[in-house]
């Protein structure tokens, strides 16, 4: 895995991973910030993978490196005049027959082109970063058109052997999921407009073992809000009572938070530091405040209106950053009180089970939490209303037992 450290002599950082069973460590003259560690984060994701795929040239990302210099030198005397003749006549085999078809780097580029005016700025993003790690080491420098079936499900399952972030374990199979989707639609669009057959066909989504939600108990609620830092107080309560999204709390201006009719405008979000749109369109909706959300958004404005035009912010009047957040107060939290490590985002679930619990009316909840209809609601919630409301079939226990009790008597 590779590792981000700083060097003690200069207070500088650089990038510590393992190729072909040796250490290597890169110095790369970049000042110890948060920024930098980010960048250089990347790069070891990026090098890791191609590790995995077999794509990693140590020169092209190290050219002026003693160790880049030397594999540099040791690839230009590889290239012998056999060795070339064979590249030649590999180039040219069945799977890799010329197409007239352009190169897979050229077309992916063209189709993001035409598509990215109707994506977020995040998920333009994230495609792009997924044709860089994924698809360009392995594809970029094939026609589009000599693709194979089988060259698709090899890569596919390569992606398994890739190390997922912070862990050593494969991608998941949604990630998977997620990163050959993508693929699918580029590769019918290019079938399509260049008339070859798809080599997607028969190639099915990985199944994806259903996770549960993980909700907290009301008790469990408030002792977390309890204990929190008092400056995160009024934020936790708020997450915990209105099912928020992170994007859509942390996202949250003063202009759309209306005292006087007790409502939560969800208007906007923000995402990857970027205001937007909310995540669909159902999601616009008004969330009626209850009257311990209400006092802690009164006390949330005494604190930040004259700052920042953001409910919750940082002392600059900046939107919260919650990859920050959660590291530095939920996590260290939720050990401190000894609770089961959970997402941030559990605080969105649990609003939903303790609205069902209460007794609120399925369609009321999906309102407020931004679904277009109660499906999702009976779907991912409804094993958890036995649990807190005794509903599991007691009441008609109960009344069969009345019922027989009562029969005997008659007798």
């Amino acid at each position: 895995m590779a590792t981000i450290r700083v060097d003690e002599r200069t207070e500088k950082l650089f990038i510590d991973f393992r190729y072909q069973g040796k250490r290597y460590r890169e110095f790369t003259g970049l000042k110890n910030t948060a920024a930098n560690s980010r960048r250089l984060e990347k790069l070891g994701e990026k090098i890791e993978q191609e590790i995995v795929l077999g794509t990693f040239i140590y020169h092209a990302h190290f050219p002026n490196s003693a160790a880049g210099k030397r594999f540099a030198q040791q690839a230009l005397q590889q290239q012998t005049p056999a060795s070339l003749v064979t590249q030649i006549t590999s180039a040219v085999s069945p799977e890799q027959e010329c197409t007239g078809t352009p190169l897979f780097e050229d077309f992916v580029d063209e189709w993001i082109s035409e598509n990215k005016i109707s994506w977020r700025d995040s998920h333009l993003t994230n495609m792009r970063n997924i044709v860089e790690c994924h698809y360009l080491p392995r594809l970029g420098k094939r026609e589009v058109g000599s693709i194979t079936r089988a060259e698709l499900l090899k890569f596919r399952s390569d992606l398994a052997k890739v190390p997922g972030r912070g862990s050593n374990k494969g991608l998941s199979a949604n990630r998977i999921n997620k990163i050959m989707d993508p693929l699918r639609r580029i590769f019918e669009e290019a079938a399509d407009r260049f008339e070859f057959n798809t080599p997607f066909n028969r190639i099915k989504p990985l199944r994806v073992q259903r996770s549960d939600v993980e909700p907290f108990t009301l008790a469990e609620a408030l002792q977390i809000i309890e204990a929190v830092r008092p400056d995160y107080k009024n934020y936790y309560t708020v997450r915990f009572f209105t099912g928020m999204r992170t994007g859509e709390i942390d996202g949250l201006k003063w202009k759309y938070v209306d005292f006087e009719r007790r409502q939560i405008l969800i208007r906007e979000t923000i995402v990857a530091g970027k205001e937007d749109y909310t995540k669909t369109d159902s999601s616009q909706r008004e969330i009626q405040m209850t009257e311990v959300v209400y006092q802690a958004l009164l006390n949330q404005h005494k604190a930040t209106a004259s700052m920042s035009r953001f409910v919750f912010c940082n002392l600059k009047g900046l939107p919260l950053e919650h990859n920050n957040i959660t590291k530095r107060v939920w996590y260290p939290l939720l050990a401190k009180l000894k609770l089961a490590k959970r997402r941030p985002y559990q605080t969105r679930h649990t609003a939903a089970t303790l609205w069902l619990a209460a007794g609120e009316t399925p369609e009321w909840i999906a309102r407020q939490m931004g679904h277009a209809s109660t499906e999702m609601l009976f779907k991912v919630y409804s094993r958890y209303v036995p649990n807190l409301t005794r509903r599991d079939g007691s009441a008609f226990e109960q009344l069969l037992n009345n019922k027989m009790h009562h029969a005997e008597i008659s007798l």
